[in-house]
């Protein structure tokens, strides 16, 4: 993934979590914030409570993963996930279809968006 498809500084995740609104279910919280720009911007957050260093990457490549396949449907929002309890345990397909999930509930992702986009 691009670094101009990542939120990376502290100033930016204090915007999206002061601003934003949220939405979860049992495995991820979401924070979205609308913002006036060409493509998305994904943070990632994973406890320390996870697991160690293994553990979290681990969980970090999934949902960048999960994120990269679905992003010509994703809208141009800026948006932090944030791992709950639980996720260690998940494989591919369950991190994806619980990010899906918070995704449509945040109203971020729109089947026929198709809009070309290349990471």
């Amino acid at each position: 993934m691009k670094k101009t498809y990542r939120v990376k500084s502290d100033k930016d995740f204090q915007a999206i979590f002061s601003k934003g609104t949220s939405v979860a279910n049992r495995k991820f919280v979401l924070y979205h914030l609308e913002k006036n720009q060409s493509h998305y911007r994904v943070g990632l957050s994973v406890s320390k409570k996870l697991g160690n260093a293994v553990t979290r990457n681990s969980i970090k490549r999934k949902i960048r993963h999960v994120i990269m396949e679905l992003s010509p449907n994703l809208l141009n929002q800026d948006f932090v996930i944030i791992a709950r309890k639980g996720v260690e345990e998940l494989d591919y397909h369950e991190v994806k279809k619980n990010l899906l999930h918070v995704l449509k509930l945040a109203n971020l992702y729109q089947e026929g968006l198709n809009s070309e986009k290349k990471d």
